[in-house]
């Protein structure tokens, strides 16, 4: 027989660790670059911008579409790393939890 009472308060717990997680994920930083470094893009973990640095040699107008795909480029890059970091800490807090495949969550 399934336990219920014992099932409901493991989902409340893992709940609790999810919210726990989303507030860690947003005081983390992740930063993305491009360029061999000439621009580089901060993220929270969550995916929010904080902040964009470029290098002073690429502030000519004659960069200008280049600067933009680097942004473009360090931004996706940060993203990337943002995304694996909130999956790891995600598969941490649902270790040995039977969820579907490809089921994510926070859902």
């Amino acid at each position: 027989m399934v336990d219920i009472m014992g099932m409901m308060k493991k989902a409340q717990a893992m709940q609790a660790k999810l919210q726990d997680v989303q507030e860690e994920l947003g005081k983390l930083d992740v930063e993305g670059e491009s360029g061999g470094g000439l621009v580089r893009v901060t993220l929270s973990a969550k995916g929010e911008m904080r902040s964009a640095r470029i290098d002073a040699s690429l502030l000519t107008p004659a960069d200008k579409e280049m600067v933009e795909d680097l942004i473009v480029a360090a931004h996706s890059d940060a993203k990337k790393k943002a995304d694996t970091l909130a999956a790891d800490k995600m598969r941490e807090v649902t270790a040995g939890l039977p969820l579907p495949p490809g089921m994510k969550l926070p859902f």
